[in-house]
């Protein structure tokens, strides 16, 4: 009975931007368990659906629509059930949905219920929530990722004109999780003495995820800047650098408004080309538009064994789409 479903409540809350979200909770004899969904600036146009009201609350971003769905429809389905048995309320809850993009209930409806059991899930069984989603996913051998701060922001996450979206550090030489982050903690607070000292105390202002977002051109810019504050910081030898282009919001008519030029998706690659022969990155996050296959591939093809090749809006966690890039080698990694 400890691990019976005893209610599921949904609220609406604030995200980190302030726009509405959903926040869940389950409650078992353990206890009860919250979970709240993120939602992006940028976003796939394949992506599962966040439901939202388009009325005048919010500026229209309220999920009241999808809060009801919670607390009329997706509680009465899972109330009384096990909650160790994450695969098939997943499962029911994308069958009661009954679209492939969970239009109906709402992407963020499901996702709050489903991570809310997950943490109940373990709570019950009194083991960690990294130890329980492990044996979900039949891996026996647990591993901490290597973090990636985004410490220059661009694109939509910034109100200056660099196009690449995100300029990000990794601690690739960090012995632990913890020294990583004192690591990156150091030349993120080195970055902003530098941009201070280069560009006046205005532009240490933030972006839309915690990044500076000073009044830069050209995407070599941030590098230059994040390899200073490494070197400052004396980690030249730990730390490597990562992007996401979010290459999607520059692409219109079958071509790349990069920093003021018309570029095809051959000539863009061939500017990436040239990023990894200058700098340390080992990370290339949505580096062509969602729908560019061609391009994704060639890339792949060409740098699949020399850096992380990351589909985010490419393959937006949709089986079919990781599927057909997994058959196509048009990435490495997601």
């Amino acid at each position: 009975m400890k691990f019976q479903i005893r209610d599921i409540r949904a609220r609406e809350v604030l995200d980190s931007r302030g726009n509405p979200t959903i926040e869940a909770e389950v409650k078992t004899e353990k206890g009860i368990c919250r979970a709240m969904v993120p939602s992006g600036a940028s976003t796939g146009i394949h992506e599962a659906l966040e439901l939202r009201d388009k009325d005048n609350r919010y500026l229209g971003k309220g999920v009241r629509k999808a809060v009801s769905n919670v607390n009329k429809i997706i509680a009465k389905k899972l109330i009384g059930l096990d909650c160790r048995n994450q695969r098939d309320i997943d499962k029911l809850m994308i069958e009661l949905d009954g679209t492939e993009n969970k239009s109906n209930l709402g992407a963020n409806a499901i996702l709050a219920v489903s991570m809310a059991v997950t943490r109940a899930s373990a709570l019950g069984q009194d083991i960690p929530l990294y130890g329980w989603i492990a044996e979900l996913a039949g891996n026996k051998k647990i591993a901490l990722p290597v973090p990636s701060m985004n410490v220059i922001n661009g694109g939509r996450h910034a109100g200056n004109k660099l196009d690449i979206q995100e300029y990000m550090i990794l601690p690739l030489g960090a012995k632990n999780l913890t020294e990583g982050i004192r690591f990156c903690a150091e030349v993120y607070h080195n970055l902003k003495d530098i941009i201070k000292e280069k560009y006046g105390k205005n532009a240490i202002n933030v972006g839309d995820e915690g990044g500076f977002a000073p009044p830069l051109d050209r995407a070599e810019e941030p590098l230059n800047l994040i390899l200073e504050a490494v070197e400052n910081s004396g980690y030249q030898d730990e730390i490597k650098l990562g992007i996401d282009a979010a290459a999607s919001e520059f692409y219109k008519d079958n071509s790349y408004l990069f920093e003021g030029k018309n570029l095809s998706g051959k000539e863009l690659g061939d500017f990436y080309s040239d990023l990894l022969k200058s700098y340390p990155i080992v990370s290339c996050e949505d580096v062509f538009a969602q729908d560019d296959w061609d391009s994704w591939i060639e890339f792949t093809k060409k740098y699949n064994k020399k850096v992380q090749i990351v589909g985010d809006d490419l393959l937006v966690t949709n089986v079919k789409r990781i599927k057909r890039a997994v058959e196509l080698n048009a990435c490495n990694a997601l």
